[in-house]
């Protein structure tokens, strides 16, 4: 484990494992790093670097008052590049964390990064407006942040069943999994949680595809009621000259544990 300090000087928890060509894993929100646990296994047994790291405000980071912004992640994420001088590497990014891959490389270019990956993502652009007429509804994201700041705990326990798609007959992940998602979720600041949803429900990423100049992965759930496909993922494998789209067929948002073998399958496919 390591501690990086960024641009502000927050600190970012990093968790860095194993050797061979690096794979950087950006976590979704409101869980951490630690959220890849099937992928950090997979991937260190093929023989790679695997690299994971607590967003700010959330986990083990630094919990500061400002910088929820996506131009302050990207920073950041640049800051965990730089400080293990990582090279050749791809990024994996799921859903806000796409959103880190797309702004990331608007910023600070592809000098570093071999490959890319944006699974469940939120970029592209969510927000309902009149240039992306298939967008969420700003009241929704208004909701969720009334929902948090009410009773965040029972928000979170809710959140976790859409987010991985139970229901009344549908229980593609055991109890034991939304117990950890809510451990994960709980250690975020509430600031941060609040703040987040109008970063990645908010942030127009679309700009930033052209800066997309490395092979590209896209996967998405045809299921995704959290980031619906339309405006993220349909939009980012148009937009991003050569990305290839998988489509999981009616999975939720959180496949990374309701199909992580498929997942890992993909992944390592693609990272060879």
């Amino acid at each position: 484990m390591a501690t990086i300090e960024s641009k502000d000087g927050t600190q970012i928890h990093v968790k860095d494992m194993g050797q061979g060509r690096p794979v950087v894993l950006i976590h979704g929100w409101p869980l951490t790093g630690d959220m890849f646990e099937y992928q950090t296994l997979a991937l260190l047994e093929a023989g790679f670097r695997v690299v994971t790291y607590d967003r700010r405000g959330f986990g083990q980071s630094g919990h500061p008052a400002s910088g929820y912004d996506y131009d302050t992640f990207a920073d950041d994420l640049a800051a965990v590049l730089d400080g293990l001088d990582l090279k050749d590497a791809a990024l994996v990014g799921f859903s806000m964390g796409g959103g880190e891959i797309a702004r990331y490389l608007g910023r600070h270019g592809a000098a570093r990064i071999s490959k890319a990956v944006l699974v469940s993502s939120v970029a592209g652009y969510l927000l309902k407006d009149d240039s992306n007429p298939d967008g969420v509804d700003a009241s929704v994201f208004e909701d969720m942040k009334a929902q948090i700041r009410k009773d965040r705990f029972a928000f979170l326990q809710s959140f976790a069943k859409s987010f991985y798609g139970v229901g009344v007959l549908s229980r593609p992940v055991s109890q034991g999994v939304l117990d950890w998602s809510f451990v994960l979720g709980v250690m975020a600041s509430p600031l941060a949680t609040i703040r987040c949803v109008d970063a990645f429900g908010k942030t127009d990423f679309r700009p930033d595809f052209r800066a997309f100049t490395i092979p590209t992965l896209v996967i998405h759930g045809t299921g995704d009621d959290t980031v619906p496909i339309g405006p993220t993922g349909h939009a980012a494998a148009k937009a991003i000259p050569g990305a290839k789209l998988i489509e999981y067929e009616g999975e939720p948002h959180g496949l990374f544990a309701t199909v992580p073998d498929r997942l890992n399958e993909d992944l390592l496919a693609f990272l060879r």
